[in-house]
Formats: structure tokens, sequence, C-alpha cells
């Protein structure tokens, strides 16, 4: 089963308290996965399709509860973002569906005509609860999000642009959520990438496992992306280090070769030949090996002083 699915499982268990945010959570569902047709006599007939049988439970059992009406359900063949099996909701004129439409804000009067609206009804959502309410339903309807093991990427479909910048933009009153809209083959796409962006609108819509899972993938690839470039500076490290104490023996060897160490000073010789006795170990554990023991910046200071005696031979 796949994480978007996963997520809409969990979702599809939450009950709106109020009820408000009940018919904000039905409109916002029924405005992304609904269709409205004639059923004839200038009737209504609203139909909602999803591929997820959690999902029509859900909205099925949300509708009866808040306008008291009991919704038909078909199996059938999906299309698009549903293609497969698919499950489809209707509610017809026996069912009041042109009431229901004017209360979700979907069908509305206009120059004296019924007329179906293409954006989100404002009076919806005008409470933070009711938002959180629309966009569960919003993303039940059409949305998807990627594993974060795989990818960073949650999109909601929209048929119409209206609908999209009216999302994106219900979306960015919630704080540090800035989603972006794009046009699809059929239709737009509200969609964030932001990792830290997707676990809030998780939380935001109560999937409450799904974020916490989700925080988990992220620290769990930080911890990785960490220890990796941990390593990886510690073998530079190494390599630097090599690379120094190649140069320092290399120092010292020309010296001997033309004066002896004895041309050195005491102090000097003593370093010079501990590094010629241990050329793998740090400059720190070199100058443990002195007696007395010496600190990281004398032994420095003593192969700086060699370095430029051997540059003067």
């Amino acid at each position: 089963m796949s994480f978007a699915t996963e997520t809409k499982n969990e979702l599809s268990r939450i009950t709106p308290e109020k009820k408000c945010c009940m018919l904000a959570e039905i409109g916002g569902f029924m405005r992304f996965a609904g269709s409205v047709g004639l059923a004839g006599l200038g009737k209504f007939r609203i139909s909602m399709t999803t591929p997820h049988l959690a999902v029509v439970r859900h909205y099925k059992a949300l509708i009866k509860s808040y306008f008291q009406v009991d919704t038909e359900i078909e199996a059938g063949q999906g299309e698009g973002f549903a293609r497969g099996k698919s499950y489809t909701i209707t509610i017809g004129p026996e069912n009041n569906s042109e009431m229901i439409l004017r209360e979700v804000g979907i069908l509305i009067v206009r120059e004296g005509f019924n007329t179906i609206s293409d954006g989100i009804y404002e009076g919806l959502v005008r409470t933070k609860c009711c938002r959180k309410a629309y966009l569960r339903g919003a993303f039940l309807a059409a949305g998807t999000v990627s594993s974060p093991d795989k990818s960073y990427h949650l999109e909601i479909a929209a048929s119409t642009e209206t609908q999209a910048r009216d999302l994106r933009r219900l979306i960015n009153t919630f704080v540090d959520i800035s989603p972006k809209v794009i046009e699809r083959k059929k239709g737009w796409g509200v969609y964030l990438k932001a990792r830290e962006q997707i676990a809030d609108t998780l939380a935001i819509m109560g999937a409450s496992s799904k974020f916490f899972e989700y925080l988990d993938v992220i620290m769990r690839k930080d911890i990785y992306t960490k220890a990796g470039k941990a390593e990886r500076l510690d073998l530079a490290n190494m390599d630097k280090a090599l690379k120094a104490s190649e140069k320092q023996r290399a120092d010292i060897m020309k010296i001997a070769e033309k004066k002896g160490l004895d041309y050195l000073s005491p102090k000097l010789r003593e370093v010079a030949e501990a590094r010629l006795e241990h050329p793998d170990v740090g400059i720190e554990e070199l100058g443990k090996l002195l007696d007395p023991p010496l600190s990281k910046s004398g032994v420095n200071n003593r192969l700086r002083r060699i370095s430029e005696a051997a540059k003067e031979l």
C-alpha cells in the first residue's frame, strides 16, 4: 500500500466534531472529486468519484450525518488520477441535491439563473478549523503525497485554474506553507516540494501518524547525510595529513642526505626522528610521543623550521 493511500485511510477515520467543519470537508471533497449533471426538468445529480473504498465509506457516513440523506454507491472504472477500479457516490434530486449544492456554494444564482460556480465558496472557510477540514476534503478527493523515502512531493489536482489558485490561497493562510500552481496536461495542480511544508500539511489535515512517520524518515535521512559528510571530511583530513607527512619526511631526508640530522638543533632533531619513525600519526599524536610531550602548535612550529632549513640547502 502506498504512502498516499495510507495517508488517505488515516484521514478517512477523522469525523469532524463541528457542523461547520463537516460542511467544509464535504464541500472540499465535492468540489475536487465531484461533477454536476442534469437529471431532467432542471434538476441536478451530484457524482463524486474516488478509487479509495475507505474514502467512499467516510463521505457516505459524513453526508448522511450532516444532510440526513442516503447516497448511492457504484463501482466502476476510473479515469485520470482514479485510473483503475473506482467508486462513485451519487446524490440525486430525490435527496435534495439542489439544496446540497447551494449549501456548499457550488450552485449559485447569477443574473437570475442557476450557475455552477468555479472556485472555493468563502462561506465555507471563514475559520481556521474549517479551512483545515476543507483542505482535508480536497486532498481526499484529488490529492497524492510521495513517500519521503523516495521524494518530497504533495499535490492536489484541480480541474480549473480558478480552483487551483483558490486552493493555493487557502493553503497560504497557514503559517510557512507556500504551495505553487502548475498547469498539467489535464487540469491544474497545487503542489509542495519543501519537506517541512509537506509534513506540516499532513499535520494540518489531521494525519498525525503519517506526520510523525514523515518526520522520522526526514531525521533518519539527515543522520545518514551528516554521517556521510563526516566520513568524507575525515577521509579528506586523513589525505591532507598523509600528504603533509610525506612533505615533512622529504624535507628531513633532504637534510639527512646533505648535512646529516646533527645539522639540526637537538629539539628539531627529536621531532625529525619521531616523524621518520612514525610517518602515519597525526601532529597531535606525534607531540605525545616526544619527551617531554609537546603541544600540537609546538610540533607544527618545529616542523615549519625544519622545512625552512631544508629550503636553504
